[in-house]
């Protein structure tokens, strides 16, 4: 269902945000994020002069290379519009996420190497949403190349893909009622693991 129409109301900024995720010929993995920000006005700036309505204040990129393993092997940002000069020295931080893996606590490693006065926050912010990127890509990447070595073709209606991603990403005990999908008193929780569901048996209270 939409949303409910709005207020009449004047647009005023609009922030963008594209990731991508990449498998690479070497196989490593290239999580690839941009940011911009748009204002439907023109505005005045020490730095810049005039930044005209529609060109982005920031245009910022962020590409983390990881292995299969979740470990990042390269890390690359560009500032290529800032509202301010020295913006664009923080890129060349971001180097310092190498050697970093994406598992609990990444965030936290990652704040204390590129937060405060040695980084950007808008580059910063674009890590939650790369992490999850990358295990929407990685891992399911694995799993496809698994099953294919096995021979295995799901048919339509099958979830098995998905219950083997799930798997790999720790199972019921690290996504057990992360969200309402995974609710240990839905049907998703019923149909596989059914020794973990805790809702009503809906047929037996049918039958009563």
């Amino acid at each position: 269902m939409p949303l409910s129409a709005p207020a009449a109301r004047e647009k005023q900024h609009t922030r963008s945000i594209e990731i991508g995720g990449y498998r690479r010929d070497d196989g490593l993995y290239d999580i690839e994020a941009r940011l911009t920000d748009v204002k439907t006005f023109g505005q005045t700036n020490y730095d810049r002069g005039f930044i005209p309505a529609g060109e982005p204040i920031h245009d910022l990129s962020l590409r983390l290379t990881i292995d299969d393993t979740m470990a990042i092997v390269a890390s690359e940002a560009s500032s290529d519009l800032t509202p301010y000069r020295m913006c664009p020295t923080a890129a060349p931080n971001f180097s310092r996420l190498v050697g970093m893996k994406i598992k609990a606590g990444f965030l936290r490693d990652a704040n204390h190497a590129v937060g405060g006065p040695v980084g950007c926050t808008h580059l910063r912010e674009l890590l939650q949403q790369m992490a999850t990127t990358a295990f929407q890509t990685i891992t399911p990447a694995r799993v496809r190349k698994e099953m294919r070595a096995e021979g295995k073709d799901p048919k339509p209606g099958s979830d098995v893909v998905d219950a083997r991603i799930t798997e790999k990403m720790g199972g019921p005990p690290k996504i057990l009622n992360t969200c309402v999908a995974y609710s240990e008193a839905g049907p998703l929780v019923k149909r596989r693991w059914p020794h973990l569901y805790s809702g009503a048996d809906t047929e037996a209270a049918a039958a009563d």
